[in-house]
């Protein structure tokens, strides 16, 4: 092999920073080696491109009894769980020593309840993070990696695992750079810590039955780590999950880029509604889906709003929604975060790029968008009568927000159900070791992060990151330990 780490590490987001920064804590003069399939300006993965919420539990054992109950229909492995609560309630004074390192500003805030019927208020005590946003976390954790030697190839995608002629051990990685194919030997590990598949259409389509789910997160997710765990033999898990298995967050897709722009969450002024692929509204458009992760409460059991299964979907509002109200979310998304797109603030520049469709009228309106227009102007007109009565008797929408579309030009902007990451891997120890097919631990192969996160069902906010944290600690720690 033409190289030679101690422990080699594929991707470069907080679960990767988090391996390379305790795997020398533990050995100073270990060698790491961090693979990025992205060039420099796009490193940081889904990290990068997050909300950057950090949970901070409150209580150890309600926590894990929180996580059992967002697992129910997945459980996670009580000794993972055990391992993970534990260090969760330690590790916010390390995310400090990470802020002040880098000299940014480590944030606590009130905390956020996703799911208080199954016990979110008894588990979670507060949230934090670290400034600015968007982005602030990982550059935090870059700046913590630029200050150790740390060797970070970009533009070098891992794209094969090497092992012994048994195929049990493994001791390096294949890597493209440069144009050329060569082998980098790990002498304690490999640590696969490059997310999910949420890029790669064929994989969302046949692993999850996904179709016309745009992401937010980075476009070099495309499956590179589920397909190399693959043919090493490691048992996977989670194929069909996603972040947000409480639904998907509501997206703008347009062709000048890659990724997706999420619709913000709060507005001043409420004259509008969101129409199905049958012209007719569908639910409570101002409902606060956002603090569940758009899972919606139904027979006693959380599921996903309807989005994804009525499309096409176009949100329609008058002047008073585009004057008033800046519709691009602007504190997370790789667009935000990473491209630095400036929604502005009363969408006037999005209307001027055809990202919105703009009418005289609401029949005019729903020719431009290839819609009917007598049960567009119909579906208007009854909600307007509901504005007028104060109460909405199909979906029960506050009143409060029931303002009538009166304010002529009219527009529209299609809703696409938009995706953040997928938690699809290997499954793992405690320790990050890959488990086989067989529950064995694959020696020299280690995961952290999303890759294989035991995250499942549904999400409590701040709760991704610091498992990529905890995961990507133990994982170099162990890693380090074999060289």
């Amino acid at each position: 092999m033409s190289e030679e780490y101690d422990v080699v590490i594929v991707g470069f987001g907080i679960a990767a920073c988090s391996a390379a920064i305790e795997a020398l804590d533990a050995r100073p003069d270990a060698r790491i080696l961090i693979l990025e399939k992205a060039p420099e300006e796009h490193a940081g993965g889904n990290s990068r491109a997050s909300g950057q919420g950090l949970v901070i539990p409150k209580d150890k054992e309600a926590m894990k009894q929180y996580q059992r109950n967002l697992s129910y229909s997945n459980p996670v492995p009580e000794d993972l769980l055990e391992f993970w609560a534990s260090e969760l309630m330690e590790l916010h004074p390390w995310i400090e020593e990470r802020a002040r390192e880098a000299n940014q500003k480590y944030l606590v805030s009130e905390p956020i309840y996703e799911f208080a019927d199954l016990g979110a208020r008894e588990a979670v005590r507060d949230q934090a993070t670290i400034l600015p946003r968007p982005g602030g976390l990982w550059e935090a954790f870059r700046k913590n990696i630029d200050r150790r030697p740390v060797t970070i190839w970009y533009e070098s995608p891992a794209v094969d695992l090497v092992q012994d002629r048994a195929g049990v051990e493994v001791f390096g990685v294949v890597v493209e750079r440069g144009g050329r194919q060569l082998a980098v030997k790990a002498r304690g590990g490999v640590v696969m810590a490059c997310g999910g598949y949420e890029h790669d259409e064929d994989m969302k389509r046949n692993y999850a039955g996904w179709t016309d789910v745009p992401t937010f997160g980075s476009p070099y997710n495309t499956g590179d780590g589920i397909h190399m765990l693959q043919r090493a033999g490691a048992d996977l898990w989670h194929l069909r999950n996603r972040m947000n298995s409480g639904g998907f967050h509501l997206a703008f897709k347009v062709p000048e880029y890659e990724t997706a722009f999420m619709r913000a969450f709060d507005y001043v002024s409420y004259s509008w509604i969101e129409v199905a692929a049958d012209d007719r509204r569908f639910g409570d458009e101002t409902y606060p889906f956002n603090r569940t992760h758009y899972k919606w409460k139904q027979h006693g059991h959380y599921v996903d709003t309807l989005h994804a299964w009525v499309m096409p979907v176009h949100m329609i509002f008058d002047e008073s929604v585009r004057r008033n109200n800046c519709l691009g979310m602007k504190w997370m998304t790789w667009n935000m975060a990473v491209e630095k797109y400036d929604w502005s603030e009363d969408n006037s520049r999005e209307v001027e790029k055809g990202w919105i469709t703009r009418a005289d009228s609401i029949a005019e309106l729903a020719v431009k968008l290839d819609r009917d227009p007598d049960r567009l102007v119909k579906t208007v007109a009854e909600y307007n009568a509901t504005c007028a009565d104060k109460t909405d008797p199909l979906f029960n929408r506050d009143p409060s927000t029931l303002e009538p579309l009166v304010a002529p030009p009219y527009y529209a902007i299609e809703l696409k159900p938009g995706l953040v990451c997928t938690s699809a891997g290997a499954k793992r120890t405690p320790r990050g070791e890959v488990l086989n097919r067989a529950g064995e631990p694959i020696p020299g192969l280690y995961e952290a992060g999303q890759l294989g996160s035991m995250i499942s069902d549904l999400y409590q906010n701040g709760t991704y990151l610091t498992e990529a944290m905890i995961s990507g600690r133990s994982a170099g720690r162990n890693a380090v330990s074999r060289s």
